[in-house]
């Protein structure tokens, strides 16, 4: 889903600002009235994501412009080819010009690395999901990239599940204990995921009712045993794998049996899409 304008547009408006500052010298120096059309051309191969959510920078600046796809979000481009049509004031056109290439390169970066990893695990029932490990300011959209890649979301934030990782674990003392203390307090929809390093790690989980077990930083041996002891207590159960997932293992983590395979690569590893804007 892209993001609710209620939610983008106070971004996109400081983005703006930042951009713009006191104004913009070279266009108001022109004296630019009239309107101008032109192409937004991609300058290297990937997957597009992002052109409804640059219209929206051009739209808060002059609603006149009109920043029109012709492939659809999600879609693998070609080295050359248009992926959109704009037309409108000149002065909107030029000023917005940054703002609305920067985000779109950068989601569009995000799903070509994110549609990468997919296509490895896309015959498997495993899913690729993503982590909080993203730029501030920018999670909503970086995560609405992932999903144009092919990823689930993970938690967008700390109030939408509950994560015991180890440091939490250290702080607590045990598994036992952080996950007894947590659930007396959260509401009844949240799930308890537990992150786990080792074997005795795993069994704790699950016999304290962990609804969901990260195997964390796991070799490949160690996971497997993991995944065959989980599902011969409970079939049910939610297995995620993390850390150091790479296109080279990522097949390979699959092979194990979890149901989810976590990676911040997409999001801190990924580059930006070159994309340019090219007036009539």
């Amino acid at each position: 889903m892209i993001p609710s304008t209620i939610i983008i547009d106070p971004l996109l408006t400081a983005w703006l600002q930042e951009d713009i500052g006191r104004g913009d010298r070279t266009t108001e120096g022109l004296s630019l009235e009239s309107m101008g059309s032109g192409q937004w051309v991609a300058k290297a191969e990937g997957v597009i994501a992002g052109l409804s959510i640059a219209q929206r920078v051009f739209h808060l600046l002059n609603p006149e412009v009109t920043l029109n796809p012709v492939v659809a979000e999600g879609e693998r481009v070609k080295t050359g080819q248009a992926i959109a049509t704009i037309k409108g004031p000149l002065n909107a056109l030029l000023t917005g010009e940054r703002v609305a290439l920067n985000l779109a390169m950068r989601l569009s970066g995000i799903a070509t690395m994110t549609r990468q990893y997919t296509e490895m695990i896309a015959d498997l029932p495993s899913q690729l999901v993503d982590t909080r490990k993203t730029t501030p300011g920018l999670r909503i959209l970086e995560k609405y990239a992932t999903q144009v890649g092919g990823a689930k979301n993970h938690r967008m934030g700390l109030d939408d599940g509950v994560m015991i990782k180890d440091n939490h674990i250290k702080a607590v003392g045990s598994i036992q204990g952080a996950i007894k203390s947590i659930r007396q307090t959260i509401p009844y929809p949240l799930t308890i995921e537990v992150e786990t390093t080792t074997l005795q790690e795993v069994k704790e989980a699950l016999e304290y009712g962990a609804d969901i077990i990260m195997l964390d930083n796991m070799g490949l041996d160690l996971m497997q045993e993991s995944v065959t002891y989980i599902r011969s207590k409970n079939k049910q159960i939610k297995i995620e794998a993390s850390g150091n997932i790479t296109l080279d293992n990522i097949r390979k983590v699959a092979l194990t049996g979890v149901n989810y395979i976590s990676s911040s690569a997409p999001i801190t590893r990924s580059t930006w899409l070159d994309l340019s804007m090219r007036l009539d």
